[in-house]
């Protein structure tokens, strides 16, 4: 979980610091399998002080392991 802005969306949510979690990242990085990994774009979902998310839905990919590791994003 990190801190995060929201750069693009709603108004009331922009210009405020949130809890989050990363889904997608542009820096590759290594599998325990040996595949290094890497998205288009960099994402992150809002989430509350027990991680579960604020929003709805999640658009495009969620990387494996943020879904082993935070169940109630996947």
């Amino acid at each position: 979980m990190v801190m995060a802005t929201v750069k693009k969306g709603k108004p009331e949510l922009r210009k405020k610091v949130h809890p989050a979690v990363v889904i997608r990242q542009r820096k590759s990085y290594r599998r325990k399998d040996g595949v290094f990994l890497y998205f288009e774009d960099n994402a992150g979902v809002i989430v509350n002080n027990k991680g579960e998310m604020k929003g709805s839905a999640i658009t495009g990919p969620v990387a494996k392991e943020c879904a082993d590791l935070w169940p109630r994003i996947a």
